[in-house]
């Protein structure tokens, strides 16, 4: 195996570009850390950045070590000559194109007494290796990485990579002893050739050979894998093991467990309090790294989909530090240490970005319910926001929806029967909340928390699926009054069709429940009202003086002057897509800038980036499935970043604690992991043929797209279903009718 395959090549100085590497994690504060040695904890990259790139490979180690904040984990296996190699699992066929080189390769082995099935390393020789690429081992994870990276000799990353320190792992000792191969003997080898910082087992005999065999300065650690497993030498489970720290302190220096020893979750995926496990090691003198780490797995639902959460409460929560974290994505627990520990919670935060609430703290509790308001102010929202929707009894409420199928219980209930299809709104049967009365709804319907991403598999806060009570204009706007808050949002839509179908003016009835609640004397909150049509601001703008914002529900990379000074004349802001600001292909960012915040700023409006989610699925991969990471891209104003004024989120909690980080206003001097991502730079360093289709060009924003003919005058007609939409159901119960008299017809 040639050592030239895995040379820094052209991708080197791509990947380090990404990485804009500008800072030290370790120089951001002098607090004192609660870790044994009173230092900041350690980052360990497991694989590299294997969140990303396929584990072990030149890509994931280069695009690490481009951070130099970062140990470098290499999972040792052994050749058949002998070599030490670095792959994530025993079996080959789990991490590399093993089985389509070597489609006859396939054997059964005991593994730690374990027959197991699959391709070694010890069947092949390091030149028979040496057109073996590297897949990613995790299939939920992007394959246009996979078959570019040749395996990764232990060698290489401990000469080639310039990291602050190399981790070694070694596990399944005896499996080698079978084939006449000594993991110690290799092992030690390495040591005299190279400076090994970390070396950890989950075997007891192996690290105590090593102990008085290698350099002072490699740190031996003992690794617990799960607490029920038999440790080979000792013959006792883990989990016994973890009872006699002190017998540990004879032979390492450290232990590493999987983070549930620390931070147990129940069966349902919430967290149990916190272990005494990591006081206990360090009372016994030993240093303890948690494993584990990665943020595109289902994290508790404590923690709201957010990683830099997690990190924080195991490195800064007030009782205890581990020593260290071993991760998939480094970058976040980095900025974890370096910009987001030891934050003074009181303090004030910075202004910008404005934290605008999307149905309040939708993420956590059912959209526009008194909890989601509740939770989006503790959260530290500036606005929380209200998407208007009236009953059939004419009283205007919150909802996200205005198909009660999408927000509530109401499919179960005994309106179910009440779906029809109105063409104005959507092609599918609905049961719209003007079918209802404010009574039926609150007596018999209860809110469904919004779930975006449930085609893969993620749900959220599962517990309060069904909790929080509906509220009125008028409750949210009681509610909000006394609030500490910047100000309030609501969204009104389909205001045309509200005049003429259901004979309400949601315009004046918004006004008069402002003026009744007293907004219109109001000061000290600001008052935004929220539409994608112009002609429902421009009516706003005719009746009262409110901050009126106008939501592009279109993605444009750009907007025309003419519309720009259409806008002028009705809008005081603008919110756009996530994706106008930031284009992207198959969760890819493109190499597109798009001028469309920079033209609308020019012209004096602000702009706001809807929609913002925690969920990894939601991001492109640039992000690193951070929402941290994405806020701050959104909010940079340099080198790329978006420069967006204010972010519409259904999780405030994660964009106000990004306005409390130390490094907001660090600009140039900013570490790497607060800067914004190169755009289009991930593209760069694929294969051109695993390269995702190109993306359709966005259109410009045109005045045909923002002119509107004014709202129609209100009819007579009362709230309730439409007269259309009434026919509609009886045509469906004639249709029934006749599909039963047919069916008896042929039973008879």
């Amino acid at each position: 195996m040639g050592r030239s395959g895995h040379a820094c090549s052209a991708l080197g100085p791509l990947l380090a570009l990404l990485l804009l590497s500008l800072g030290s994690a370790a120089a951001q504060k002098s607090s004192t850390w609660k870790t044994l040695s009173g230092n900041p904890p350690a980052v360990i990259a497991k694989g590299g950045f294997s969140g990303l790139f396929p584990d072990s490979s030149e890509n994931a180690y280069a695009f690490a070590a481009g951070s130099q904040d970062s140990a470098l984990w290499c999972d040792v296996r052994l050749t058949k000559d002998d070599l030490s190699i670095c792959l994530p699992d025993i079996k080959m066929d789990n991490c590399t194109t093993i089985s389509d080189v070597f489609p006859k390769g396939k054997n059964t082995y005991h593994v730690n007494g374990v027959s197991t099935t699959g391709w070694f390393s010890v069947d092949y020789d390091a030149a028979q290796l040496g057109n073996v690429t590297l897949t990613q081992p995790i299939l939920s994870r992007t394959f246009r990485y996979d078959g570019v990276s040749l395996i990764t000799p232990a060698e290489v990353v401990l000469t080639q990579y310039k990291a602050p320190a190399v981790w070694l792992n070694i596990q399944h000792d005896s499996f080698y002893s079978q084939f006449n191969l000594s993991m110690r003997t290799n092992i030690l080898s390495l040591t005299k050739q190279y400076t090994v910082d970390y070396i950890s087992s989950p075997e007891v005999s192996f690290l105590k050979g090593l102990v008085g065999r290698v350099g002072n300065k490699t740190k031996l650690v003992f690794r617990f894998l799960d607490e029920g497993i038999i440790e080979p030498s000792t013959n006792q489970t883990y989990g016994s093991i973890l009872k006699n720290l002190t017998s540990i302190k004879t032979f390492a220096s450290g232990i590493l467990v999987p983070k549930t020893y620390i931070s147990p979750v129940t069966a349902d995926n919430y967290l149990k309090p916190p272990t005494s496990v990591v006081d206990d090691a360090h009372k016994a003198g030993l240093e303890i790294y948690a494993a584990d780490f990665a943020n595109d797995f289902a994290l508790s639902y404590n923690y709201s989909y957010d990683p830099l959460t997690e990190y924080l409460s195991f490195i800064d929560n007030g009782a205890f530090s581990v020593d260290g974290v071993l991760t998939d994505f480094p970058i976040t627990p980095q900025a974890a240490i370096g910009c987001y520990s030891n934050l003074n919670k009181t303090k004030k935060d910075q202004g910008a970005p404005l934290v605008i609430s999307h149905n309040g703290a939708s993420g956590d509790y059912p959209d526009c319910t008194d909890l989601a308001y509740q939770k989006a102010v503790t959260d530290g929202a500036d606005v929380i926001d209200c998407a208007v929707q009236v009953t059939k009894d004419g009283i205007p409420i919150c909802m996200s929806s205005i198909d009660l199928k999408d927000v509530t219980t109401v499919v179960t209930s005994q309106f179910a029967s009440l779906a029809v299809v109105i063409e104005d709104i959507k092609p599918v049967p609905g049961v719209y909340t003007f079918n209802l009365t404010w009574e039926d709804i609150t007596n018999n319907l209860k809110p469904v928390i919004s779930n975006p991403w449930t085609k893969y598999k993620l749900s959220r806060n599962p517990r309060y699926v069904n909790a929080g009570n509906f509220m009125r204009l008028s409750d949210f706007l009681a509610f909000a009054k006394d609030k500490d808050l910047s100000g309030i949002m609501i969204t009104v839509e389909r205001a045309t069709f509200m005049a003429e179908k259901l004979g309400f003016g949601v315009v004046d009835a918004v006004i008069k429940a402002l003026d009744d609640s007293g907004y219109s004397k109001q000061t000290t909150q600001k008052v935004m009202i929220q539409s994608t049509n112009s002609s429902t601001l421009v009516k706003f703008k005719q009746e009262a003086k409110y901050n009126l914002v106008y939501m592009l529900d279109e993605d444009v990379k750009d907007a025309a002057p003419s519309s720009v000074a259409d806008i002028k004349k009705f809008a005081d802001a603008v919110s756009v897509s996530t994706t106008s600001i930031y284009p992207s292909t198959s969760n890819f960012l493109l190499n597109q800038t798009s001028h469309l915040v920079k033209t609308l700023q020019a012209a004096g409006l602000p702009v706001y980036a809807h929609v913002l989610m925690n969920e990894f699925i939601s991001q492109p991969y640039d992000f690193f499935s951070d929402a941290t990471a994405q806020i701050n891209a959104f909010v940079q104003k340099g080198g790329g970043g978006g420069g967006v004024d204010g972010v519409i989120t259904d999780f405030p909690a994660t964009a106000h604690r990004y306005k409390l980080n130390s490094c907001m206003n660090l600009g140039n001097n900013a570490p790497y992991y607060m800067q914004p991502p190169q755009r289009g730079g991930l593209l760069e360093v694929m294969d051109k043929a695993a390269q995702p289709p190109a993306m359709s060009p966005m259109p410009f924003l045109t005045d045909s797209d923002v002119e509107e003919p004014a709202l129609p005058p209100v009819s007579n007609t009362t709230p309730s279903a439409p007269s259309h939409a009434v026919s509609r159901i009886r045509t469906d119960v004639s249709i029934l009718a006749t599909l039963l008299m047919l069916c008896a017809y042929l039973l008879i």
